[in-house]
């Protein structure tokens, strides 16, 4: 009989599915097998749950990074800022160059603004490039303070800003930019703000006086509000017209530096030699990932050892399979001695018990992805549900920099948990089938 019969025909899943449906007080399925279907749904539902949240936080991180941030920023090399005076002492006299140096103060703006945005822009794979000045200021209104950064943009340029031009929400018409300022939400909510109000700005870098260096204060309409999802940003960023950031911030022209936006942030490294030849001597560059590589490098970290940690509570999970399907075979011992003597192999034994175990572990496995699908696609009413239970407060966007839990669900992410999950139910399943198989039908049968 085994010599006509082919592996995993029907019958051995007639026989499989008569133990798997047969009730406990005829040796049926055990408690243990019901536990390790359980087990194995709950470890999947929670690998793929957990690799959705992880995914939404980088996905979220890099557009928040990538939407508001320039992909490459050119900066000025430090130099000496002489006045007018000292560079005419050194171009009569070279040799107090060194004399000079030793009280002038240094500089990183860039010279040439204007002409290093259009050679970069001339870069096959670069999108805009922008002439920028940023500077930490001190914002206020009314009674209220907060540190701020203001960025010097032109109104053309700001408006290819992706998160600004197109935030999570907005108050106000970035059109009227050129007539004031556009503020984030935060900074708006810190200072008691609304569009039409004026925020004014002081800076430390006013002019220079025998007593020091004067601070520099100035009133601006608020034109323009924006969240963009990203703490960090939505309460501190300013953004100033360039002509007049100029002009505040003593930067007659110059700038700080050349922001400059990519057709593929994720793969910016490549451009990274082209920019830099054309933005020419004396100038450095720094990309997104430099700056915001860590985060990525952390959220990469852990989902390696989020997936290594539920890989574990899978395979415990599976492991129930075998306690399962050990007392499976110790019930079934008289019907193995029976099958084994009408003629069934032990290749056909492995085979029927093998499929009780695998059984066990795709029901479960199944049902598991549906449990985390779901809970990745209704994360935000879960997690509402769950904040409202706790009594709010659960999330602080002030630690985690984003206003929401994000949740992306990837079916990469959904392919490693289904194939670990039947990949540890099946191995495991053999250990037990193969001891059913080899079973000798005498000793079976001997108190029968």
């Amino acid at each position: 009989m085994s010599g006509r019969t082919k592996p995993f025909s029907g019958f051995e899943f007639m026989i499989a599915w008569r133990y798997l449906r047969a009730r406990r007080a005829e040796g049926g399925v055990s408690v243990m097998t019901w536990i390790s279907f359980l087990g194995i749904a709950l470890a999947v539902m929670a690998l793929i749950a957990t690799l959705a949240v992880r995914s939404g936080f980088r996905h979220e991180f890099v557009g928040t990074i990538v939407g508001a941030n320039p992909h490459i920023t050119v900066l000025g090399m430090e130099r000496f800022d002489y006045t007018e005076e000292e560079q005419a002492l050194i171009a009569a006299n070279p040799a107090v160059a060194d004399a000079l140096a030793g009280r002038a103060a240094t500089t990183r703006t860039l010279q040439n603004p204007a002409a290093i945005a259009d050679a970069v822009r001339a870069v096959p794979g670069v999108v805009h490039a922008a002439a920028v000045i940023r500077v930490e200021v001190m914002a206020s209104a009314g009674n209220e303070n907060t540190l701020g950064q203001v960025i010097g943009i032109g109104a053309e340029d700001l408006a290819t800003v992706p998160l600004v031009r197109d935030p999570e929400a907005s108050f106000g018409s970035l059109e009227r930019f050129d007539e004031g300022v556009a503020i984030g939400e935060g900074v708006a909510r810190r200072l008691g703000l609304r569009v039409g109000d004026t925020i004014r700005l002081t800076s430390p870098s006013g002019a220079q006086t025998v007593g020091g260096r004067a601070a520099r204060v100035g009133g601006y309409e608020v034109v323009y509000i924006f969240r963009v999802g990203r703490w960090d940003i939505d309460n501190v960023r300013i953004y100033m017209p360039f002509a007049e950031a100029q002009s505040f911030f003593d930067r007659d022209g110059v700038a700080d530096s050349v922001d400059i936006a990519v057709d593929d942030p994720e793969h910016v490294e490549p451009l990274v030699g082209p920019v830099a030849l054309a933005a020419g001597q004396g100038t450095y560059l720094r990309t997104w990932q430099d700056s915001s590589g860590a985060y990525l490098q952390a959220l990469q970290m852990e989902d390696n050892i989020m997936f290594v940690i539920l890989s574990i509570l899978v395979l415990i999970a599976t492991m129930n399979i075998v306690s399962g399907l050990i007392m499976l075979v110790k019930n079934k011992s008289h019907d193995i001695g029976i099958l084994r003597t009408v003629g069934l192999s032990e290749g056909s034994i492995l085979r029927v018990f093998f499929i009780c175990g695998a059984s066990v572990g795709l029901a479960g496995t199944v049902v598991g992805v549906g449990l985390g699908c779901a809970f990745a696609i209704w994360i935000d009413p879960i997690f509402s549900f769950v904040n409202w239970v706790a009594g709010g407060g659960v999330w602080d966007p002030s630690v985690r920099l984003l206003s929401q839990l994000p949740a992306r669900l990837e079916w990469g992410d959904v392919v490693s948990a289904v194939s670990l999950s039947l990949g540890l139910s099946f191995v495991v399943t053999i250990f037990p089938a193969r001891r059913a198989a080899r079973m000798n039908p005498v000793e079976a049968l001997r108190y029968e």
